[in-house]
């Protein structure tokens, strides 16, 4: 099945680079899409000055490696934005994830039109054969979608039109922090938490005790939610720190804690586990995504152990509840488990 998705894959490119490659132009800008996917493209472009935009640094570091192994001459950056490349660019070239979030991928295409310079070409890559999405998307905002014969409609292509205004994505929601008051918090698509307060972290701050004064890390923050809210709770001393490898999740939670009085904080972006003093929290919050085999959660948990005071105290939600509890009990002696809202939350204590 890879074998066959891979050939799938090296056929729509060539399809791709049929139907634009006269009309590439440096440098040339690819969106996200997967370490081999990209480093496909920056082969193919050659000797083509190219740069590559991804939302996470994990994946960039990871993109990096591929095309060093490769001895692929291309920048990788990480933005915020797609929009935060520091000039227009005449290309950009769009592989897009299997099982990408939707609203990410309208995102993107928005954003692509501002980063095109005039006349820009933007080509996609699907896929998904027969795809269904993308020419309406990309038609609502480019008013023209060219599909090349032999795409099957999962290689298509457009070129940026006149000046419109931007369109950022986002949404607002509130949370309840007791009988009188509330939170509000911005997210925005690509970042875990979008649009709504996920039960998961309902059921971690409901099980988690936070005393007055604490030192709190959130650990993978995404916008921010766990660790203002937990901040909120401790008082106005102490210090809070959001950790996540994911830049616009950065951006949004120093925007978030900024908005609300919650004392000293500080946003790190960081692959590996950022530069926080070692042993300096009372407090982590951790509420890991359940995919990648449960090695996000191991990495958490890792870097918990190193952050936390020897009577600090993990806080970590999970559904994954039998595999979670293995990897804790290889770092921490003392495990309890809660069942809250169909989710199971871990305190651990060194």
């Amino acid at each position: 099945m890879r074998k066959n998705r891979e050939q799938l894959r090296e056929h729509l490119t060539e399809v791709l680079f049929d139907a634009v490659g006269p009309k590439i132009k440096p440098p040339v800008g690819i969106i996200l899409g997967s370490a081999l996917e990209v480093a496909d493209l920056a082969e193919n472009l050659d000797d083509v000055d190219t740069v590559c935009f991804q939302l996470d640094v994990f994946q960039a570091q990871r993109l990096d490696n591929e095309l060093a192994a490769r001895a692929i001459d291309a920048l990788v950056v990480t933005y915020p934005d797609l929009w935060d490349f520091p000039q227009q660019v005449p290309t950009l070239l769009y592989p897009v994830p299997e099982r990408g979030e939707r609203h990410l991928k309208i995102d993107m295409i928005e954003q692509a039109y501002h980063t095109l310079a005039p006349h820009g070409i933007l080509g996609v890559l699907s896929p998904y054969e027969k795809d269904q999405f993308f020419p309406q998307a990309l038609k609502k905002v480019f008013g023209k979608v060219h599909a090349p014969m032999g795409g099957n409609n999962s290689v298509l292509w457009c070129q940026r039109g006149a000046d419109r205004p931007r369109r950022r994505h986002e949404i607002a929601f509130q949370v309840r922090i007791d009988e009188n008051r509330s939170a509000r918090f911005l997210s925005r698509p690509g970042v875990f938490s979008y649009g709504k307060f996920d039960d998961g972290a309902r059921a971690l701050l409901e099980v988690s005790q936070i005393e007055p004064g604490a030192r709190i890390l959130d650990l993978g923050c995404g916008i921010g939610t766990n660790g203002i809210l937990a901040a909120l709770r401790r008082g106005p001393d102490g210090f809070t720190g959001f950790l996540d490898s994911n830049a616009r999740a950065a951006a949004l939670a120093e925007l978030n804690a900024a908005a609300h009085d919650i004392g000293p904080f500080e946003v790190q972006i960081s692959p590996t586990g950022g530069d926080f003093p070692e042993h300096s929290f009372d407090v982590v919050l951790a509420n890991p995504p359940y995919y990648a085999q449960n090695t996000i959660a191991q990495r958490f948990i890792e870097q918990s152990k190193h952050y936390l005071s020897p009577q600090g105290v993990l806080y970590l939600v999970t559904k994954q509840t039998a595999a979670v509890a293995e990897l804790l009990a290889e770092n921490f002696s003392t495990i309890e488990a809660f069942e809250r809202r169909g989710y199971t939350v871990f305190r651990a204590r060194a």
